[in-house]
């Protein structure tokens, strides 16, 4: 979907030009392309500014509608009474809301098991019998490593024994 618009791609822009270079000719065609240009201009800011302004009367009416809804609400239209259950949960939130942090519920002993750390976290386990650290197990040796050439060796380039002629040409 290159050139001006669906349908019109390379090949017709090319079309056009040679019939506008034929009918206008060659002398008066720079003064036409001109034209053309100042004509396609005026019409996308006419356009630009028709989508500006019905976007805008967009706005304006989705904010009455809502102008609309925050009277009814401050009005109390709209609302109905949610109940004896409701306002009973809703105490009861603002109860649990209200309580201090460090009082905790009653927890029935029997009904919940008892978390000893060890059976929590099985990767931090360590044997109930030894209270002594487990020992790692050593670490194995490294095989040595065959020496290298010193880097100052390896970067240097071979020494030269004179001017070296080049015996091909170089063209640029």
């Amino acid at each position: 979907m290159g050139g001006l618009g669906p349908g019109i791609g390379g090949f017709e822009i090319l079309v056009i030009g040679l019939v506008a270079l034929l009918v206008v000719g060659p002398k008066d065609l720079p003064m036409l392309m001109r034209k053309v240009g100042q004509f396609v201009a005026k019409a996308r800011g006419m356009a630009n500014e028709f989508r500006a302004n019905f976007d805008e009367m967009a706005r304006q009416s989705e904010l009455d509608d809502l102008r609309k809804e925050v009277e009814a609400l401050r009005s109390g239209q709209g609302m109905y009474p949610l109940g004896a259950e409701a306002e009973a949960a809703f105490k009861d939130i603002r109860k649990d809301l209200e309580a201090p942090l460090d009082a905790s519920p009653a927890v029935d002993s029997a009904a919940d098991p008892v978390a000893t750390g060890v059976d929590e976290w099985p990767d931090a386990a360590v044997p109930s019998s030894t209270t002594e650290p487990v020992a790692k197990p050593a670490p194995k040796p490294r095989k040595p490593r065959a020496k290298s050439a010193p880097v100052d060796t390896v970067l240097k380039p071979p020494a030269s024994k004179g001017k070296v002629a080049r015996t091909k040409k170089i063209e640029l």
